[in-house]
């Protein structure tokens, strides 16, 4: 067996074999996993090593594609790529072998973890293909360097890069041009736009231009402080909506039973769930950020029988649980939207034990998504359907909304 040695600074000729969770991808070099970045699977690259713990894999970079894929493609970015800027991982492949490889991923993560036998079509939001996948971050956030140098962190470090564009953002973003400005004892820009004209930033925390946001989505209205969570895609409130309000139809909706929306944030899928069931529906959603709450509560008051709750999500489970009287619905909808670790072990324990007919379930990582999956499998739960969206083009985020049935 050859001994492993440190490989930093080695340059190594590798051929490409799939890709990984995470954006990378996975080559093999003297027995060892070499995770290299800006590749493709098919390419033969030299590739230059710039960590390595020992153990059997390292990491490196490309600093020379020897045989190209066919769906490489000049990067849409470009200051970003190997040593630029981070955030478009995935700039330099054609947008349907983007999602063809997102698609890897989720069948990956499925048969590994929950053991779903399962390869989805990662579908893009609409207008994308036409737009090549840019324009379509809503949501922008910048650093600033002692030098007062604007821009996005340089990948794997917290360098602040100057850029010419930011082409994944909005018009209303670039036309702001923050990317171009100068600021003094400043560390943080985070720019929002909204889909009816509205754009606001904040400096440090402080909140500038619109002091709230009106976002329109499945056909309501939804207002957002300042710093307050939305979809950064501008087209995914209505996709993710109108996919959990013809979810919640296939199943059958009782809107009189205790429906739930876990995680709640403003209270889009409630929303939604009464713009298309009937304003009387029974709905609590529960949210632990109070600034989301307070919004949420703004946001449904017109919903007679919608209760808006600020608690972390496990204690109300835990409170929901211990009310037998009301505790138990085995006709309810509970749509969870958690963050990107997923619900866990706890709070799927505790749904299970609620036993609601159906669970709709909105993830944006494969890996949380496939561990959940498994634990409500065995908790008597069958998946019923699952959708991927490719609402981050040119990254390697992905969004899944999975249809839970207890039959």
């Amino acid at each position: 067996m050859n001994k492993i040695t440190n490989w930093v600074g080695q340059n190594l000729v590798l051929n490409i074999e799939k890709v990984a969770h995470g954006g990378i991808f996975v080559a093999r070099h003297d027995g060892r996993v070499v995770f290299v970045s800006h590749v493709l699977p098919g390419e033969k690259v030299k590739a230059q090593v710039f960590e390595d713990r020992g153990g059997s894999f390292c990491r490196a970079e490309p600093t020379e594609i020897i045989e190209p894929s066919p769906d490489r493609v000049a990067q849409v970015w470009k200051q970003a790529g190997p040593g630029g800027a981070g955030g478009a991982e995935f700039g330099h492949i054609k947008l349907d072998r983007q999602r063809e490889l997102k698609a890897d991923v989720i069948e990956e993560a499925l048969d590994r973890m929950s053991g779903i036998k399962l390869r989805p079509v990662v579908e893009p939001v609409p207008g994308d293909d036409e737009n090549n996948g840019l324009g379509y971050r809503s949501r922008v956030q910048l650093h600033v360097d002692e030098a007062g140098n604007v821009g996005p962190y340089r990948e794997r470090s917290h360098e602040v890069i100057r850029v010419k564009d930011l082409p994944l953002a909005t018009e209303d973003i670039r036309d702001l041009e923050f990317h171009h400005k100068n600021f003094q004892n400043v560390k943080k820009v985070e720019i929002a736009a909204s889909n009816t004209g509205g754009t606001q930033w904040r400096i440090d925390g402080k909140v500038k231009g619109d002091e709230r946001l009106i976002e329109r989505a499945a056909g309501r209205t939804f207002r957002i402080s300042g710093g307050g969570f939305w979809q950064v895609h501008r087209g995914a409130a209505d996709l993710l909506a109108n996919t959990v309000t013809s979810m919640a139809a296939t199943v059958g909706f009782d809107k009189a039973a205790q429906n739930l929306d876990l995680y709640g944030g403003v209270g889009l899928f409630s929303g939604a769930l009464a713009a298309k069931f009937g304003k009387d529906l029974e709905i609590t959603s529960v949210e632990s950020f109070r600034q989301a709450t307070d919004d949420a509560t703004l946001n449904l008051n017109d919903l007679s029988k919608a209760k808006v709750v600020c608690a972390p999500v496990e204690r109300f489970l835990d409170k929901h649980l211990s009310e037998k009287s009301t505790a138990r619905n085995s006709s309810a909808t509970i749509v969870l939207d958690p963050p990107r670790s997923g619900a866990g072990a706890k709070v799927v324990g505790r749904l299970v034990e609620l036993a609601p007919k159906h669970i709709i379930y909105v993830a944006c990582d494969p890996i949380a998504l496939a561990r959940d999956l498994k634990s409500f499998i065995a908790g008597g739960y069958r998946l019923a359907q699952l959708r991927a969206f490719d609402l981050f083009p040119h990254t390697h985020h992905v969004e899944c909304v999975a249809s839970l049935v207890r039959d």
